[in-house]
């Protein structure tokens, strides 16, 4: 004897859980890609995305004599109560040779604010040999009303870009860093300051 053939309810339910099931899978596979995508940006510089170093990586490296410009550029959010500059706007620099750039802040708000700085190389297939060594983008940075602070970045261009035919043209790298609002906290009346962390590791 045949069975009955499926009733259009029944049909309908398992079609609903099939599509939920492969939305949920999306859904997981979308938040897994973010830090996959990071990972890929940082190993080769997609995005213009900088390299992150320790001190033991940089004492292997040795200046090569020659040298190369670095622009400095510095934005804020439209909603980040904050002003934010770098207090030298190009620098040459030895290729291979540690190097620091000093950027200042200030907030100009009445409450405490605190942000993270996205960055990125221009142009961007010079951003795999920009190596960090220090920098305030590593972490969140938090201001009281009224407070400044000068923020360091230690940082060198990797010797291997004279060997990179697609950077051989390269005579200057922008370094780009934009700060984005993570949390603001109402205590108008603090006491402002000038902080210094360019002997704290930024």
């Amino acid at each position: 004897m045949a069975s009955a053939p499926p009733t259009p309810r029944r049909s309908n339910r398992k079609t609903a859980l099939t599509a939920l099931s492969a939305a949920l899978a999306m859904l997981g596979l979308g938040y897994a890609s973010v830090p996959l995508y990071r990972m890929f940006c940082q190993a080769t510089g997609y995005g213009g995305t900088t390299q992150r170093v320790d001190e033991a990586q940089a004492a292997t490296v040795k200046d090569s004599g020659r040298t190369i410009s670095i622009r400095f550029d510095a934005n804020v959010e439209r909603n980040m109560p904050w002003q934010f500059k770098p207090l030298q706007r190009t620098d040459t620099v030895s290729i291979g040779a540690r190097d620091m750039a000093l950027f200042w802040a200030k907030n100009t708000s009445d409450k405490t604010v605190t942000g993270t700085a996205s960055f990125n190389v221009e142009p961007e297939q010079a951003a795999r040999y920009f190596n960090k060594i220090q920098c305030f983008c590593f972490t969140e940075q938090t201001l009281k009303p009224g407070e400044e602070v000068r923020m360091p970045v230690l940082y060198y261009i990797d010797p291997a870009i004279l060997d990179d035919p697609d950077n051989k043209d390269v005579q200057q790298i922008t370094l780009s860093y934009t700060f984005h609002v993570t949390s603001v906290q109402d205590n108008s009346g603090a006491d402002a300051k000038t902080l210094d962390r360019t002997q704290a590791g930024g």
